[in-house]
């Protein structure tokens, strides 16, 4: 569990504390000093370094020829915390990859948010949530490449309201966003499915 200092710190402001602590809990790590490397859909076993020195050595030997995620964001290097040769131990420092990695999955709630039509009801934050955690881990939402995407500015999942309060996740299976986007497109009150415009009957 994220220290509360530590988030009101370091952490994007766009970004809800509980939004934040729920984002290091799902797609991050505990470890300051934790790597992921992946080449494709394998994950490769790295030592577990004990020094952010020992953490750099071993993202250069990888970085380039694989996807390599650090800290307790988990932000992949290229994305946010430099190019492996540029590397200081900066991206295992827990302030600052907290900075960088929030930074960037702010940019793309927003870009989650707009696919979605910028919806105001708190009921579809999990939705939106659950979008942006997937982009953040895949590197793709909706066919676009998102760490390399232009930040969009506007909403950042939800401003004010009751956000903070929202159960992020439930146990249901949860429909695919193409699906979700046509269910949040809704008038005062009522619900209205969009899914089967233009379709044959």
């Amino acid at each position: 569990m994220l220290d509360a200092a530590l988030i009101a710190q370091c952490a994007d402001p766009s970004l809800t504390p509980a939004i934040v602590e729920r984002f290091v809990e799902v797609a991050g790590s505990d470890d300051p000093l934790a790597i992921t490397v992946r080449w494709g859909d394998k994950t490769i076993l790295v030592p577990k370094p004990t020094t952010a020195e020992e953490a750099l050595g071993i993202v250069r030997q990888h970085a380039g020829m694989a996807t390599v995620r650090v800290g307790i964001t988990q932000t992949p290097v290229g994305h946010g915390v430099g190019r492996s040769e540029e590397l200081s131990g900066k991206p295992f420092d827990p302030c600052e990859n907290l900075r960088a990695g929030t930074a960037i999955f702010a940019k793309i709630a927003r870009i989650v948010t707009r696919w979605y039509g910028n919806p105001t009801d708190s009921q579809v934050l999990p939705q939106l949530f659950e979008d942006a955690v997937l982009a953040w881990k895949s590197g793709v939402f909706e066919g676009q490449k998102v760490f390399l995407e232009e930040d969009p500015g506007g909403q950042t999942f939800l401003i004010g309201g009751q956000s903070e309060q929202v159960e992020l996740f439930g146990d249901e299976v949860r429909p695919s966003s193409a699906r979700r986007k046509a269910e949040v497109q809704e008038g005062p009150g009522i619900r209205v499915d969009l899914s089967r415009i233009g379709v044959d009957p």
